[in-house]
């Protein structure tokens, strides 16, 4: 049993960075599917695909690299935690590097961007922190 699936993702995500893997394969789930989809919006990669398969879909994400090999995700942490959720409403939503990064929220509108969450003025969990 997996205590923390989104976790898991960003540690997956993490792991095919390291070793400059252009596809990573994890469980699939609607949080998971919003996640990447927020990264894919933001640009940070290249697109994401649902693969259906028998015990249970697969998310298939395709990484994004600069022209030279760099990597686009520099980091990625997760700042709420099962044992303590971190909430934030739309004014207390933190801003990442000044604006270079993003903190990808659970919002009653779906998983959305900081800047997305303060265009439609609602707030909710931080899930975690990209730059």
């Amino acid at each position: 049993m997996m205590t923390d699936p989104v976790a898991d993702m960003l540690t997956r995500i993490r792991n095919a960075i390291a070793i400059e893997r252009p596809i990573v394969d994890m469980p699939s789930s609607r949080l998971k599917e919003g996640i990447a989809d927020v990264l894919k919006r933001e640009g940070y990669i290249w697109n994401y695909e649902v693969l259906e398969q028998a015990p249970q879909n697969v998310l298939r994400v395709q990484l994004k690299y600069g022209p030279n090999g760099e990597r686009v995700i520099q980091k990625l942490v997760r700042f709420s935690k099962p044992g303590r959720r971190q909430y934030a409403g739309v004014k207390e939503t933190p801003d990442v590097m000044q604006g270079m990064g993003i903190c990808i929220l659970s919002t009653s509108k779906g998983v959305l961007s900081n800047r997305e969450a303060k265009a439609k003025g609602v707030g909710g969990e931080i899930l975690c922190t990209v730059w």
